[in-house]
């Protein structure tokens, strides 16, 4: 640990992210390999069919008419080829996975009224009275390395003096973030909200009654059967944990649609302690939310943007100190806020390490899962030291969505996984130009990257956040085209600004 003096103010840099590249567990390499083995089936009767489908297209029509010859006199030939080919087909069509294709996505911009400078910040919050000199301080050092820029959003709340955080205002954010992002989601999609089938919304600090589901439904008049959840308290990875959720109810429920939406709550969790762990939140977290449009129909793959290739969920809650790493409390004037422990960095790198060990078998090349895996065992079963290989994840994927948690959470993946600067530009400059937005922030990643022109057809994406609990979980996207921001993206009024520079 590390300890910076400047104005009598002592800020504690927190541990670095840990190289969890060179040491993985064997067991959650062991879960990824499961993962594919319980597609093996799949992966051998396609390459069985395609040699059938070769040699029949060799035969000539004397062969034909000679096999013809010989099922029409062997009756038995005849019913075990019948029932061999009817039991695969049914095994097959039983046990595969229904495609599942995200057809659009929508970012909201909240109004330019709503944007925080860092003057405005410290002015007002040096003017509400709640905080010491020290405490101001320590917000206005970590501001200045924080990654973010000029324009990002606070709640209306927040902009008065004395601050006004009310349940109705709280309930007023909630509607114009889901609202916003909904609105623009069924114009641009021409998808009516009587034709939704499952709604999914994750947020984690604001869980009223009725939920925001049931705001969502109120609002747009959804049918009486849907299939609703609101998932609360699961930090910034929840994003990923309702794609996985609506994912698995699509494999259900056919031919509907299911809508994901995420996002966060500020206006009743801004924190008016001298508590420096839960001071931080004030700095980093700021106004946003996403919409997005999944499909399990077959005709929704042209027009559909990307289809879902994986998804993998690590959790670390059996650990005490995993579990307490983010931790909604009160500090000792009873004042609520969010405490972010001083091990959360080295937290995150087991879990992360967890998390992408059990994803590489799954999307990696087999010369890098054999170079890895190869070492990985030598490395468990032999008393030498053998340096673990780490595995190029630039060769399985072609854009990386990083939860944009802050500057140095990307700052150290960006070096753990040996990635490019251009490979965490739209974290950064998501970052940068929105903050912490919580569960939504990869999708404003990846509206970054269409905004860019840079998808193309066949390329994969990876998106990985992380939040309280403790959970990291990744999830992966193919696009189906080259893909072209849709109208109302969050960057459509910014994006030939960025990249820029940001604070290093």
């Amino acid at each position: 640990m590390s300890t910076i003096n400047g104005g009598g103010v002592q800020i504690r840099q927190s541990r670095r992210l840990p190289d969890f590249l060179q040491s993985v567990n064997l067991k959650y390499v062991k879960l990824g390999y499961h993962y594919l083995m319980t597609h093996l089936l799949t992966l051998l009767l396609v390459p069985l069919m395609a040699v059938i489908i070769i040699e029949a297209s060799q035969m000539n029509p004397d062969d034909i008419h000679q096999l013809w010859l010989h099922l029409k006199y062997n009756l038995v030939s005849v019913i075990i080829c019948s029932a061999v080919l009817v039991f695969g087909s049914t095994v097959y069509i039983m046990t595969r996975p229904r495609s599942i294709y995200l057809v659009d996505f929508s970012g909201y911009r909240p109004p330019s009224h709503l944007q925080v400078k860092f003057h405005q910040f410290m002015e007002h919050s040096r003017l509400t009275g709640d905080f010491d000199e020290s405490s101001l301080e320590f917000q206005r050092k970590i501001l200045e390395r924080s990654g973010l820029g000029e324009e990002t959003y606070v709640p209306d709340a927040m902009h008065y003096l004395p601050p006004r955080p009310s349940m109705a205002a709280a309930r007023e954010e909630a509607e114009q973030v889901m609202f916003g992002s909904l609105d623009n989601l069924f114009a641009n999609t021409n998808v009516k909200p009587k034709d939704i089938g499952i709604l999914v919304v994750n947020c984690s600090l604001f869980n009223p009654t009725p939920s925001l589901s049931a705001m969502i439904v109120n609002k747009y008049k959804l049918r009486g059967n849907i299939r609703s959840f609101n998932l609360g308290g699961m930090g910034c990875s929840a994003g990923v944990i309702a794609i996985d959720l609506a994912k698995d109810m699509l494999q259900v429920h056919r031919n509907t649609y299911a809508v994901v939406v995420s996002t966060e709550n500020i206006t009743q969790n801004w924190y008016f302690g001298n508590k420096k762990s839960m001071l931080i939140p004030n700095c980093l977290f700021r106004v946003g939310g996403s919409a997005v449009l999944l499909s399990n129909k077959a005709k929704d793959r042209r027009r559909a943007k990307y289809k879902l290739v994986h998804v993998v969920r690590t959790h670390k809650g059996a650990d005490d100190n995993a579990f307490k790493c983010v931790y909604q409390e009160q500090d000792n004037a009873g004042k609520t806020g969010v405490s972010l422990s001083k091990d959360l960095m080295a937290i995150a790198g087991m879990a992360l390490k967890a998390n992408i060990t059990t994803l590489g078998p799954l999307v990696l090349p087999i010369s890098e899962q054999l170079l890895f895996f190869a070492t990985l065992v030598a490395k468990k079963f032999s008393n030498a030291k053998v340096k673990p290989y780490i595995p190029d994840f630039k060769l399985a994927f072609d854009h990386f969505c990083i939860h944009a948690g802050g500057r140095a959470v990307i700052d150290e993946l960006e070096k753990n996984l040996q990635l490019l600067p251009e490979h965490v530009e739209a974290s950064r400059m998501t970052l940068h130009r929105f903050g912490n937005t919580s569960s939504s922030s990869i999708w404003y990643e990846l509206a970054y990257t269409e905004a860019k022109g840079r998808m193309r057809r066949g390329n994969r994406v990876w998106q990985i956040a992380f939040g309280s609990g403790f959970k990291c979980n990744s999830a992966v996207w193919q696009a189906l085209r080259n893909v072209k921001p849709s109208p109302n993206s969050p960057w459509e009024d910014c994006i030939d600004k960025y990249p820029v520079q940001t604070v290093t």
